[in-house]
C-alpha cells in the first residue's frame, strides 16, 4: 500500500491559472496540472492507494468555501482533504469546530503564503485549539521557493513552539519537507527525535542521502511518504523511497503504516 500524505489540487476552472502563477512566483515547473482528476489518474497508474490534499487559505474569507468543498468531496476516489484556516481567522474555535464536525482529519498551515511566522501568537492559538480537538496540524516548514529571502518557519521557530506547548501537541504536528525544506543539517541537529512527524514532500530528489540520514536519526515511525504533487511525480518518489538504504520494514511504515494510523484510527 502507498499513501501520499501531501498533495495539492485546485478546482478545474482555476487550476491552469493557479499553477501558472505559482510556477512564475517560485521559478519552478509543475510535473502535472493540479486538477483532481489528474491526481486520481496518477494514483491509479502508479499504485498510490490514498492521497491527502492540503488546501491553504491565503485570506480568511476563503476558509468556509474551501472547507465546505473539501468535506463534500473528501474520500471520493480515495482522496482525502484537510481543512484550511488562516491566522487572521475571526473565530478560531468555531472554524476548528466546523472542520472537526464535517469529518476533516486535520488542517494545513503555510506560514509563507499566509505571511505569518510559525511562532506567532496567532499560530500558537490555532495549534493549541486544533490539538485540543484531536486535529492534525500540517505546516510548511523551511524555505519556500517563492520566499527564499525570508523563511517563515525555521527549525528554531519549530523548537520554540514544541518547547512551549509540550505534550499537548505530541504526535499531532506534521512538518512538511522532511522537517524543513532546504535545511536538512538543521533538522538533523535540532528536530530529529522530537515527537513530530515529518513528510518527504519535494525533497527526496534534492538530497536523498540526507533524507535517509534523517529517517535513521528521527525514526521511521514518524516519517510519512509524500510528494507535493503536482510539483513532484508520485511514481518517481515511490522509486526514490524504494532506493534508499533503509530496511523494508521501515519503508512499509513510511509508505503507509504511519499514515494509516493517523488517518483511519
Amino acid at each position: 500500500m502507498v499513501i501520499d500524505f501531501h498533495t495539492h489540487t485546485f478546482p478545474d476552472k482555476n487550476a491552469e491559472r493557479s499553477i501558472a502563477y505559482l510556477e512564475h512566483e517560485g521559478n519552478i515547473k509543475a510535473f502535472c496540472d493540479a486538477k483532481r482528476g489528474t491526481l486520481v489518474n496518477n494514483m491509479l497508474n502508479w499504485g498510490v492507494d490514498f492521497s491527502v490534499v492540503l488546501p491553504v487559505a491565503t485570506v480568511p474569507k476563503q476558509e468556509h468555501t474551501i472547507n465546505a468543498l473539501s468535506a463534500e468531496i473528501s474520500g471520493r476516489d480515495n482522496v482525502y482533504y484537510f481543512g484550511a484556516i488562516h491566522p487572521d481567522c475571526e473565530d478560531v474555535e468555531g472554524t476548528l469546530d466546523y472542520i472537526k464536525s464535517i469529518g476533516l482529519r486535520g488542517i494545513k498551515l503555510h506560514p509563507d503564503y499566509q505571511g505569518v511566522y510559525f511562532d506567532d501568537e496567532r499560530y500558537i492559538r490555532i495549534i493549541v485549539e486544533a490539538a485540543k480537538r484531536d486535529l492534525l496540524i500540517v505546516t510548511h516548514a523551511g524555505v519556500d521557493v517563492a520566499f527564499t529571502d525570508d523563511v517563515h518557519c525555521t527549525p528554531d521557530m519549530i523548537v520554540s513552539v514544541l518547547d512551549r506547548l509540550g505534550e499537548l501537541i505530541d504526535d499531532k504536528l506534521v512538518l512538511a519537507h522532511m522537517g524543513s525544506y532546504g535545511m536538512p543539517d538543521e533538522v538533523l541537529k535540532k528536530l530529529c527525535g522530537r515527537r513530530v512527524f515529518m513528510d518527504t514532500a519535494a525533497v527526496l530528489d534534492m538530497y536523498p542521502e540526507k533524507c535517509a540520514e534523517i529517517i535513521k536519526k528521527h525514526g521511521a515511525d514518524r516519517i510519512l511518504f509524500a510528494t507535493d504533487s503536482p510539483w513532484k511525480s508520485q511514481k518517481a518518489y515511490i522509486d526514490l523511497l524504494d532506493s534508499l538504504e533503509i530496511s523494508s520494514e521501515d519503508k512499509e511504515k513510511i509508505f503507509y503504516k504511519n499514515a494509516e494510523k493517523l488517518l483511519f484510527n
